[in-house]
Protein backbone atom coordinates (compact mmCIF):
# COMPACT_ATOMS: atom_id res chain seq x y z
CA UNK A 1 0.00 0.00 0.00
CA UNK A 2 1.02 3.48 -0.61
CA UNK A 3 -1.64 5.37 -0.47
CA UNK A 4 -3.34 5.85 3.40
CA UNK A 5 -5.30 8.99 3.00
CA UNK A 6 -8.80 8.18 3.92
CA UNK A 7 -8.21 4.59 4.13
CA UNK A 8 -9.72 2.49 6.93
CA UNK A 9 -8.17 0.84 9.28
CA UNK A 10 -9.23 -2.17 11.61
CA UNK A 11 -7.51 -2.79 14.95
CA UNK A 12 -8.27 -5.21 17.15
CA UNK A 13 -7.28 -4.29 21.02
CA UNK A 14 -7.04 -0.93 19.67
CA UNK A 15 -8.39 0.54 22.97
CA UNK A 16 -4.68 0.50 24.54
CA UNK A 17 -1.15 -0.53 24.45
CA UNK A 18 0.23 -1.47 20.65
CA UNK A 19 -3.11 -1.06 19.29
CA UNK A 20 -3.60 2.08 19.89
CA UNK A 21 -0.46 3.32 19.05
CA UNK A 22 -0.90 1.29 15.50
CA UNK A 23 -3.89 3.86 15.55
CA UNK A 24 -2.55 6.61 16.32
CA UNK A 25 0.34 6.29 13.60
CA UNK A 26 -2.40 4.90 10.92
CA UNK A 27 -4.80 8.52 12.05
CA UNK A 28 -1.38 10.57 11.48
CA UNK A 29 -1.41 9.47 7.93
CA UNK A 30 -5.03 10.44 7.58
CA UNK A 31 -6.68 7.01 8.22
CA UNK A 32 -10.17 6.22 9.73
CA UNK A 33 -9.77 4.26 12.72
CA UNK A 34 -11.99 1.42 13.83
CA UNK A 35 -11.21 0.05 17.03
CA UNK A 36 -12.09 -3.57 18.31
CA UNK A 37 -11.98 -3.57 22.09
CA UNK A 38 -13.06 -6.15 25.29
CA UNK A 39 -12.24 -3.40 27.49
CA UNK A 40 -15.26 -1.09 27.01
CA UNK A 41 -14.20 1.73 29.66
CA UNK A 42 -10.30 1.71 27.75
CA UNK A 43 -12.50 1.89 24.44
CA UNK A 44 -14.58 4.65 25.26
CA UNK A 45 -11.43 6.48 26.37
CA UNK A 46 -9.60 6.01 23.03
CA UNK A 47 -12.85 7.11 20.93
CA UNK A 48 -13.22 10.25 22.36
CA UNK A 49 -9.65 11.05 22.04
CA UNK A 50 -9.81 10.68 18.51
CA UNK A 51 -13.19 12.49 18.27
CA UNK A 52 -11.43 15.36 19.92
CA UNK A 53 -8.54 14.89 17.47
CA UNK A 54 -11.19 14.99 14.37
CA UNK A 55 -10.13 11.81 13.58
CA UNK A 56 -13.25 9.87 12.00
CA UNK A 57 -13.27 6.58 14.42
CA UNK A 58 -15.52 4.00 15.19
CA UNK A 59 -15.56 2.08 18.78
CA UNK A 60 -17.04 -1.52 18.60
CA UNK A 61 -17.08 -3.75 21.81
CA UNK A 62 -15.18 -6.92 20.52
CA UNK A 63 -14.50 -10.10 22.30
CA UNK A 64 -12.13 -11.91 19.73
CA UNK A 65 -12.77 -15.19 20.92
CA UNK A 66 -15.84 -15.06 19.76
CA UNK A 67 -16.56 -15.28 16.01
CA UNK A 68 -19.81 -13.31 16.03
CA UNK A 69 -18.19 -10.43 17.42
CA UNK A 70 -15.43 -10.29 14.95
CA UNK A 71 -18.03 -10.43 12.04
CA UNK A 72 -19.87 -7.65 13.95
CA UNK A 73 -16.48 -5.70 13.69
CA UNK A 74 -16.56 -6.10 10.44
CA UNK A 75 -20.04 -5.21 9.76
CA UNK A 76 -19.93 -2.60 11.41
CA UNK A 77 -16.41 -0.99 9.65
CA UNK A 78 -18.11 -1.56 6.13
CA UNK A 79 -21.53 0.15 7.62
CA UNK A 80 -19.94 3.07 9.23
CA UNK A 81 -17.08 3.67 6.31
CA UNK A 82 -17.70 1.44 3.41
CA UNK A 83 -14.36 -0.66 3.35
CA UNK A 84 -11.53 -1.91 4.82
CA UNK A 85 -7.72 -1.39 3.93
CA UNK A 86 -5.97 -2.26 6.80
CA UNK A 87 -6.35 -5.04 9.23
CA UNK A 88 -4.50 -5.04 12.81
CA UNK A 89 -5.10 -8.85 14.46
CA UNK A 90 -3.58 -7.82 17.40
CA UNK A 91 -6.08 -8.46 20.41
CA UNK A 92 -3.56 -10.55 22.98
CA UNK A 93 -3.06 -11.97 26.30
CA UNK A 94 -0.04 -13.27 28.35
CA UNK A 95 -0.70 -16.31 30.76
CA UNK A 96 2.64 -17.62 32.00
CA UNK A 97 3.23 -20.90 34.18
CA UNK A 98 4.60 -23.90 33.48
CA UNK A 99 2.80 -26.25 30.94
CA UNK A 100 1.66 -29.05 33.14
CA UNK A 101 0.38 -27.30 35.89
CA UNK A 102 -1.34 -24.17 33.45
CA UNK A 103 -5.77 -24.99 33.73
CA UNK A 104 -7.47 -25.44 30.76
CA UNK A 105 -8.78 -22.63 31.18
CA UNK A 106 -5.41 -21.05 31.23
CA UNK A 107 -5.31 -22.86 27.69
CA UNK A 108 -8.74 -22.23 26.69
CA UNK A 109 -8.46 -18.30 27.13
CA UNK A 110 -4.70 -17.75 25.80
CA UNK A 111 -5.65 -19.58 22.65
CA UNK A 112 -9.46 -17.91 22.31
CA UNK A 113 -7.92 -14.33 22.41
CA UNK A 114 -4.31 -15.08 20.65
CA UNK A 115 -4.81 -17.97 18.41
CA UNK A 116 -8.70 -17.56 18.02
CA UNK A 117 -8.69 -14.15 17.30
CA UNK A 118 -6.33 -13.98 14.46
CA UNK A 119 -9.07 -17.37 12.62
CA UNK A 120 -11.80 -15.37 13.93
CA UNK A 121 -10.35 -12.00 12.14
CA UNK A 122 -9.32 -14.01 8.87
CA UNK A 123 -12.64 -15.51 8.51
CA UNK A 124 -14.69 -12.66 8.77
CA UNK A 125 -12.19 -9.74 7.06
CA UNK A 126 -10.12 -11.60 4.51
CA UNK A 127 -13.20 -12.63 2.16
CA UNK A 128 -14.45 -9.32 2.17
CA UNK A 129 -10.70 -7.77 1.43
CA UNK A 130 -10.53 -10.19 -1.75
CA UNK A 131 -14.03 -9.09 -2.73
CA UNK A 132 -13.38 -5.34 -2.12
CA UNK A 133 -10.01 -5.59 -5.05
CA UNK A 134 -8.31 -2.76 -3.60
CA UNK A 135 -4.98 -2.69 -2.30
CA UNK A 136 -5.17 -4.08 1.74
CA UNK A 137 -2.74 -5.39 4.27
CA UNK A 138 -2.96 -7.67 7.14
CA UNK A 139 -0.99 -7.45 9.96
CA UNK A 140 -1.01 -10.32 12.08
CA UNK A 141 0.50 -9.45 16.18
CA UNK A 142 2.88 -12.62 17.46
CA UNK A 143 5.47 -11.88 19.20
CA UNK A 144 9.35 -13.25 19.76
CA UNK A 145 7.33 -15.98 21.71
CA UNK A 146 6.12 -16.99 18.00
CA UNK A 147 10.19 -17.40 17.16
CA UNK A 148 11.48 -18.72 20.26
CA UNK A 149 10.73 -21.24 23.23
CA UNK A 150 11.92 -19.67 26.98
CA UNK A 151 11.45 -21.85 29.42
CA UNK A 152 8.10 -20.81 31.84
CA UNK A 153 5.89 -19.41 28.59
CA UNK A 154 4.73 -22.18 27.22
CA UNK A 155 0.94 -21.80 26.93
CA UNK A 156 2.20 -18.05 25.05
CA UNK A 157 4.55 -19.55 23.14
CA UNK A 158 2.25 -22.20 21.76
CA UNK A 159 -0.28 -19.28 20.99
CA UNK A 160 2.55 -16.94 18.94
CA UNK A 161 3.94 -20.03 17.16
CA UNK A 162 0.54 -20.07 16.05
CA UNK A 163 0.26 -16.82 14.71
CA UNK A 164 3.45 -16.71 12.94
CA UNK A 165 2.95 -20.25 11.11
CA UNK A 166 -0.58 -19.14 9.98
CA UNK A 167 0.54 -15.58 9.04
CA UNK A 168 3.50 -17.19 6.81
CA UNK A 169 0.67 -19.79 5.12
CA UNK A 170 -1.99 -16.73 4.89
CA UNK A 171 1.02 -14.92 2.45
CA UNK A 172 1.42 -18.24 0.66
CA UNK A 173 -2.55 -18.40 0.22
CA UNK A 174 -3.20 -14.80 -0.72
CA UNK A 175 -0.14 -15.11 -3.14
CA UNK A 176 -2.31 -17.52 -4.90
CA UNK A 177 -4.99 -15.67 -5.40
CA UNK A 178 -4.47 -12.25 -5.59
CA UNK A 179 -1.69 -8.95 -5.80
CA UNK A 180 -3.97 -6.70 -4.06
CA UNK A 181 -3.92 -7.87 -0.42
CA UNK A 182 -0.18 -8.44 1.71
CA UNK A 183 0.10 -9.68 5.13
CA UNK A 184 3.05 -9.11 7.66
CA UNK A 185 3.63 -10.73 10.97
CA UNK A 186 4.59 -8.65 14.05
CA UNK A 187 6.85 -10.10 16.32
CA UNK A 188 7.97 -7.52 19.17
CA UNK A 189 10.27 -8.46 22.33
CA UNK A 190 9.45 -6.96 25.75
CA UNK A 191 7.30 -3.23 25.02
CA UNK A 192 5.82 -1.45 27.75
CA UNK A 193 2.44 -1.71 27.50
CA UNK A 194 -0.53 -3.53 29.45
CA UNK A 195 -0.51 -6.98 28.35
CA UNK A 196 1.65 -8.34 31.35
CA UNK A 197 -1.91 -7.30 33.08
CA UNK A 198 -4.09 -8.64 30.53
CA UNK A 199 -5.64 -10.88 33.31
CA UNK A 200 -8.05 -7.67 33.99
CA UNK A 201 -9.90 -9.05 30.92
CA UNK A 202 -10.33 -12.19 31.35
CA UNK A 203 -14.36 -13.37 31.42
CA UNK A 204 -15.63 -15.08 34.27
CA UNK A 205 -16.16 -18.41 32.80
CA UNK A 206 -12.17 -19.20 32.06
CA UNK A 207 -11.51 -17.53 35.67
CA UNK A 208 -9.51 -20.01 38.32
CA UNK A 209 -10.36 -20.99 41.21
CA UNK A 210 -8.45 -18.35 44.20
CA UNK A 211 -5.60 -19.95 45.61
CA UNK A 212 -2.39 -18.99 47.33
CA UNK A 213 0.48 -18.86 44.55
CA UNK A 214 3.72 -20.33 44.89
CA UNK A 215 6.99 -18.15 45.24
CA UNK A 216 7.88 -19.22 42.01
CA UNK A 217 4.26 -17.57 40.44
CA UNK A 218 5.08 -14.89 41.64
CA UNK A 219 8.81 -14.23 40.78
CA UNK A 220 8.03 -14.87 37.55
CA UNK A 221 4.97 -12.85 37.07
CA UNK A 222 7.39 -10.37 38.90
CA UNK A 223 9.72 -10.62 36.16
CA UNK A 224 7.57 -10.58 33.68
CA UNK A 225 6.01 -7.21 34.47
CA UNK A 226 9.54 -5.87 35.20
CA UNK A 227 10.65 -6.89 31.67
CA UNK A 228 7.31 -5.61 30.04
CA UNK A 229 7.74 -1.85 31.55
CA UNK A 230 11.72 -1.69 31.26
CA UNK A 231 11.40 -2.51 27.77
CA UNK A 232 13.47 0.03 25.71
CA UNK A 233 11.46 0.75 22.35
CA UNK A 234 8.19 1.94 22.87
CA UNK A 235 4.69 1.25 21.18
CA UNK A 236 4.85 4.38 19.61
CA UNK A 237 8.45 3.19 17.66
CA UNK A 238 6.52 -0.52 17.07
CA UNK A 239 3.79 1.71 15.70
CA UNK A 240 6.30 3.19 13.14
CA UNK A 241 7.99 0.34 11.97
CA UNK A 242 4.67 -1.53 11.37
CA UNK A 243 3.38 1.05 8.93
CA UNK A 244 6.74 1.14 6.88
CA UNK A 245 5.93 -2.58 7.02
CA UNK A 246 2.48 -2.26 5.56
CA UNK A 247 4.00 0.62 2.90
CA UNK A 248 7.18 -1.11 1.78
CA UNK A 249 5.14 -4.63 1.72
CA UNK A 250 7.68 -6.23 4.40
CA UNK A 251 6.60 -9.89 5.96
CA UNK A 252 8.33 -10.15 8.72
CA UNK A 253 8.53 -7.20 11.56
CA UNK A 254 11.33 -8.20 14.39
CA UNK A 255 11.50 -4.88 16.08
CA UNK A 256 14.14 -5.79 18.81
CA UNK A 257 17.29 -6.46 16.05
CA UNK A 258 19.06 -7.94 18.79
CA UNK A 259 16.98 -11.00 19.40
CA UNK A 260 18.13 -12.41 16.24
CA UNK A 261 20.77 -13.96 17.96
CA UNK A 262 18.56 -16.10 19.62
CA UNK A 263 16.49 -16.78 16.96
CA UNK A 264 19.57 -18.23 14.91
CA UNK A 265 20.90 -20.12 17.68
CA UNK A 266 17.15 -21.89 18.23
CA UNK A 267 17.16 -22.51 14.43
CA UNK A 268 20.52 -24.15 14.94
CA UNK A 269 19.31 -26.21 17.75
CA UNK A 270 16.69 -27.71 15.15
CA UNK A 271 19.12 -28.12 12.75
CA UNK A 272 22.14 -29.39 14.43
CA UNK A 273 18.93 -31.96 16.04
CA UNK A 274 20.60 -30.69 19.59
CA UNK A 275 18.48 -30.23 22.57
CA UNK A 276 16.97 -26.45 22.75
CA UNK A 277 19.22 -24.02 23.87
CA UNK A 278 17.66 -21.67 26.82
CA UNK A 279 18.70 -18.40 24.92
CA UNK A 280 16.99 -16.43 28.11
CA UNK A 281 20.38 -17.14 29.80
CA UNK A 282 23.77 -15.81 28.86
CA UNK A 283 25.11 -17.67 26.83
CA UNK A 284 29.31 -19.18 27.90
CA UNK A 285 31.49 -17.55 24.83
CA UNK A 286 33.04 -19.86 22.87
CA UNK A 287 37.00 -20.15 22.59
CA UNK A 288 38.87 -18.81 19.75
Amino acid sequence: MQDFEGRVAVITGGASGLGLAMARRFAREGMRIVLGDVQRDALDGAVASFEEAGVPVLGVACDVSRQPDVDALRDAAVARFGAVHVLCNNAGVAPGGLVWENTLEDWQWCLGVNVYGVIHGLRSFVPFLLQQAEPAHIVNTASVAGLLSPPGMGIYCVSKHAVVTMTECLHHDLAAKTDKVRASVLCPAYVPTGIADSERNRPDALSNPAREKSADEVAREEALRHAVHSGRITAEQVADMVFDAIRDERFYVITHPKIKGAIETRMQDILLERSPTDTSRPQPRTQT
